[in-house]
């Protein structure tokens, strides 16, 4: 369990201001549209659907609903990595698309393939990828002195001592924790986001559709004619196609 003190923590803040991409299934208004004879209907339906969900608070009222999402709903046991179903809400995100590209394969690799003996593929499916801004004061576990507890932080399994440290970190005033994932074998920077308020710069016109092909084997991402991921499943190596995307750093 960690043993770092909101003092302690708070003394090694610095500001960060990153972009991040973060990554949902694309399948809800479709869902829904296969339930409805018509669009009047699918749009009665949704109002329904979000009436059950729970209250938004005000807090989050100014927030589009892809942003607002994570702090809305609790995960279920054992929660996330910086998250026990008892902590407010974390928006997970990446600065590469790469990065975001794993963590989501892996968990949807983990949460349906592996939990269905008698399952060996997932039809293609569509996620939407949307860049935000996170801006707040910081630590990053990578570097010196949290390094230190690196195989805390990075136990593929067990979050007690990282949803501790969210904890802690909470208490310490911060906004974010930067963190390696150990789902990219890139290695890639991830980012809890803890404050709705660092959220800075999101705009639907930016969205990117790609598409998942997921079997026990092997995660292949493509977006359109632009770009693709493979990635060995459980993850041990990483090839690419296409150009790097352009990422606004401003």
């Amino acid at each position: 369990m960690t043993t770092w003190t909101p003092g302690a923590v708070s003394s090694r803040a610095r500001p960060f201001d990153l972009p991040l991409w973060r990554g949902v299934e694309a399948q809800h208004l479709v869902s829904t549209l296969r339930l409805a004879a018509d669009l009047e209907s699918q749009r009665i339906l949704e109002r329904e659907i979000d009436a059950a969900k729970p209250v938004l608070p005000d807090a989050l009222a100014s927030l589009p609903p892809l942003l607002a999402a994570p702090f809305r709903y609790r995960p279920l046991p054992p929660g996330s990595r910086f998250r026990s179903p008892e902590d407010p809400g974390v928006f997970y995100g990446a600065p590469e698309i790469r990065t975001v590209c794993a963590e989501v394969g892996h968990w949807r690799w983990r949460g349906f393939l592996m939990d269905c003996p008698g399952l060996e593929a997932l039809p293609a499916t569509s996620f939407t990828l949307f860049p935000v801004k996170a801006k707040g004061p910081g630590v990053d576990l990578r570097e010196p002195p949290f390094d230190a507890d690196r195989g805390d932080w990075q136990d593929r399994n067990d979050y007690r001592a990282t949803q501790a440290f969210g904890r802690v970190a909470r208490d310490a005033g911060l906004a974010l924790i930067g963190y390696q994932s150990v789902r990219d074998p890139g290695e890639g920077l991830n980012v809890a986001v803890l404050a709705p308020s660092a959220l800075k710069g999101y705009s639907a016109t930016r969205h990117q559709t790609w598409t998942l092909a997921l079997d026990r084997k092997k995660a292949i991402w493509i977006r359109s004619n632009e770009e693709a991921f493979s990635f060995d499943l459980p993850f041990a190596g990483i090839a690419r196609t296409g150009s790097p995307l352009r990422e606004e750093r401003g």
